[in-house]
């Protein structure tokens, strides 16, 4: 197959690719950093041609002009996960929200949310003519595979990344060569209480096991803790800059990973350039879609699994609300419940949810007696396992209500527990039994 004829066939601008974009499609956009800069903006501007084009995706990052006030009749976003250029959309009736573990996402597509358009993002083509989607594998490759028209930028800065995360030109209805910088998300910032937290998180972690972790202070505060550790392992959803040291110094290597050994593997990446920079061509980082990578049955496989998320509020009961701030949706349930499922199946598994004790500056509990009126759970209380905060590690998993109950007071905050004893005293008071005839 001569490939190179075939790319500088499809070869053309953003402006002429998205025209083949109708009225009432629905677009499928390209997860995260992996979104398409240029292709996106070419469609705000034409955006006069649309009406109700459906967009569909998790995080994007970028300016998400589509998403703008006064567009809705033009583009209907529809999320499954919000995050914070999208969420007002649907807070103010221009977007919606749809409930999707992560691993499931993919599956829509063959049924609830067959795809007309996958916009996406992909590397320049290798020497046999495949391009890698880089940083975001997770449902993008399953868009892709799945969609009528493929539209891909092909940026010479997207990181080159195997597994099965892999394209041909061939596939691609209309290619747009690009040179932009990856979007990168800003260093998190490590204060006291994420300090503590992942002080005793690395304590649950033992020589050997595999880790899932998210984004953000609290994981990695985590790994900070973990360079007395040996043999990680990674088998995560995703993964940012603060691994890349534990994989220079030695202490994730994955030789005792159960399956994928030795190999980092995930299913979407976020970070600096610094992390870009590292899995380029990186040997032993795989990406996979995230119907395989987050799947509770691949998941289990991995012996010493431990997944550290992180949630909004806890009740008394172990119930983990992590989406919603009550009726308000704040996020989704990503891959949360996928990873803690899949955690709690493996042999000598964890799941952890890791949460600072206050929010709102310390004037508000995140263990609460009720979850919030109209919030979702997200992690049943049958799910959980261990909830940490900075004052310590609750171990919910096989324990009574009242035992759970009285675990999450010990790690709540001081300033709130008397109140969170009030409630247990309520709830868990000696029925008095009448006597007499």
């Amino acid at each position: 197959m001569d490939w190179q004829r075939i790319y500088r066939e499809k070869l053309t601008t953003a402006e002429a690719a998205v025209r083949v974009i109708k009225s009432g499609d629905r677009v499928v956009v390209g997860h995260a950093a992996g979104a398409p800069q240029e292709l996106l903006k070419a469609l705000v501007a034409q955006k006069d041609r649309f009406h109700k084009v459906e967009m569909v995706h998790m995080l994007c990052l970028g300016d998400g002009g589509y998403l703008d006030e006064g567009l809705e009749e033009h583009f209907r976003f529809n999320g499954i996960f919000l995050g914070s250029n999208n969420r007002k959309a649907v807070e103010e009736g221009r977007g919606d929200y749809t409930p999707c573990y992560f691993h499931e996402f993919p599956g829509l597509f063959r049924k609830q949310l067959p795809v007309s358009v996958a916009a996406i993002q992909v590397t320049r083509p290798d020497a046999n003519g495949f391009c890698s989607f880089g940083v975001s594998c997770d449902y993008t490759k399953p868009a892709a595979d799945r969609a009528k028209i493929v539209i891909a930028e092909a940026n010479d800065r997207m990181p080159f990344i195997g597994g099965d995360n892999l394209i041909h030109v061939s596939k691609l209805t209309h290619i747009v060569e690009t040179s932009n910088p990856i979007l990168e998300l800003p260093l998190p910032k490590i204060g006291e209480t994420e300090r503590r937290l992942g002080e005793y998180c690395a304590t649950l972690i033992e020589d050997g096991s595999t880790l899932q972790l998210g984004i953000g202070a609290i994981p990695d505060a985590v790994l900070m803790f973990l360079k007395d550790k040996k043999d990680l392992g990674i088998h995560s959803e995703m993964f940012s800059d603060g691994l890349i040291d534990l994989v220079e110094l030695g202490v994730v290597n994955g030789s005792r990973k159960s399956i994928h050994k030795g190999e980092l593997v995930s299913t979407f990446l976020m970070g600096s350039q610094r992390l870009y920079d590292f899995v380029n061509h990186h040997p032993k980082v795989k990406l996979f879609p995230v119907d395989y990578v987050n799947h509770p049955t691949v998941i289990m496989q991995n012996n010493k699994m431990v997944s550290i998320n992180s949630c909004i509020e806890v009740d008394l009961m172990g119930q983990v609300g992590s989406e919603s701030i009550g009726l308000r949706q704040f996020s989704g349930v990503g891959g949360q419940v996928d990873f803690v499922r899949g955690a709690s199946m493996a042999l000598e598994g964890k799941s952890i949810i890791a949460v600072p004790s206050t929010a709102a500056g310390g004037k508000v509990s995140r263990i609460v007696p009720f979850l919030a009126t109209g919030a979702a759970v997200s992690t049943s209380r049958n799910d959980v396992d261990y909830i940490v905060t900075e004052f310590g590690i609750a171990h919910l998993k096989g324990r009574t209500l009242k035992q759970r109950a009285q675990s999450l007071i010990n790690i709540a905050h001081p300033s709130f527990r008397a109140g969170l004893r009030e409630e247990f005293d309520r709830r868990f008071a000696p029925v008095q039994c009448a006597v007499g005839v």
